[in-house]
């Protein structure tokens, strides 16, 4: 694909430095989703102006559209637009690999360390902080998706009651929730063919061998990530913890932590929880699978996205899954917080983190940092 005829209002790079960009980002882009999309149009549109407004926005549509973690894939159809498929593919692969080595290393060392006293209290902290982070991005997210629209409030209210009720995210209903909202917004005609092309993604698929289950759970969870990468918490508590068993309240509470420690996508947590599970080869399933559905959603649908790109009924459904998807965030703060709240400590850890992120611009490693030397000290006194 030549991106210099297609897109002529952007400043001529070579692949290596566009890449090199990636990898760059990947390295020190903290902040969740929409900050790594921010940083992308501050340094590629507005900066070094590699990319055009017209591709940014475009490729911001789809990445809010298209399941999948949100800056992952705008990464990767920027990569296409500068490269066809082959920058799709590198690009994709220097955003995701610094988190994945940095989650593998800090993964290594909580398998072989967990049981030692002071790594229990960093995490003692580290938990309770990270309420709070999900709390705030909660309230952000249902400010940013919700709007005044009482239908999508419905939508949302379901799936944050039902999700801190039963401890997992329904999945047909936050289908549900789509197909809702396109039968009160959109053509009644456009219902059938939505509804059956997304309810088989919520199906069960067997699977035998560790690796394999761990990939193939992987590879269904990023199928329900729409815009934050949060979304996947309450979706991966349900299988990861009360589904498959592979980890304990705590041990996924310390999984969410880790990703919010380092930089690139949120949903790198997954390498963490792999890792645990199956060492090395089941954080490289987890990784994979949870990345692979967004790589394929580019790649497939980058050709003909501007023909669907504005149609009401998809737009109508995407809307209403995703106040869904906004609505199981807010519940898996409620089942989160039954796990990592038990005592004074943690929760003014919890509520002094939630008030400095509604009153300041503090980036959450710093804030992470903090709860883990208050935690550390106040374990150390106790042990």
């Amino acid at each position: 694909m030549n991106s210099e005829a297609q897109n002529p209002r952007s400043t001529p790079v070579s692949l290596a430095q566009f890449t090199g960009y990636f990898l760059w980002l990947g390295t020190v882009g903290f902040g969740g989703p929409i900050a790594l999309a921010g940083r992308m149009q501050q340094d590629l549109v507005d900066g070094r102006g590699w990319v055009s407004r017209e591709d940014y926005v475009e490729g911001l549509a789809l990445a809010q559209l298209a399941p999948g973690p949100l800056a992952a894939q705008l990464a990767m159809y920027l990569g296409y637009v500068r490269a066809g498929i082959l920058g799709a593919t590198l690009v994709g692969i220097a955003f995701v690999l610094p988190s994945f080595l940095m989650v593998l290393a800090l993964s290594a060392a909580y398998v072989r360390y967990g049981g030692l006293n002071w790594m229990q209290a960093v995490f003692y902290g580290i938990g309770a902080a990270v309420i709070g982070i999900i709390a705030r991005s909660a309230v952000k997210l249902t400010k940013l998706t919700l709007g005044k629209e009482p239908l999508l409030w419905g939508v949302f209210l379901v799936l944050a009651i039902s999700t801190a009720w039963t401890s997992r995210e329904i999945i047909w209903l936050v289908v549900a929730g789509g197909v809702l909202n396109l039968a009160v917004k959109a053509i009644p005609a456009q219902r059938t063919s939505v509804a059956s092309m997304v309810l088989p993604l919520g199906l069960a698929v067997p699977a035998s061998g560790p690796v394999l289950q761990i990939f193939l759970f992987f590879a269904k969870a990023g199928l329900f990530v729409f815009g934050s990468g949060l979304a996947i918490v309450p979706f991966l508590y349900g299988g990861v913890v009360e589904g498959h068993h592979w980890l304990n309240d705590r041990q996924f509470v310390d999984a969410v932590a880790v990703a919010m420690i380092t930089p690139g996508p949120v949903v790198i947590t997954v390498a963490f929880i792999g890792y645990v599970v199956a060492g090395v080869a089941g954080a490289t399933a987890a990784s994979l699978g949870v990345f692979l559905p967004v790589y394929l959603m580019v790649v497939l649908l980058a050709p003909s996205y501007k023909r669907w790109a504005k149609n009401p009924q998809l737009n109508a459904f995407v809307r209403g899954v995703t106040a869904g998807a906004t609505g199981a965030i807010a519940g898996s703060v409620v089942v989160l917080a039954r796990r990592s709240i038990y005592d004074r400590p943690t929760l003014l850890i919890a509520l002094i983190t939630l008030a400095v992120l509604f009153k300041w611009k503090v980036p959450e490693p710093l804030l992470i940092a903090v709860a883990a030397l208050v935690g550390l000290i106040l374990r150390g006194h106790m042990l």
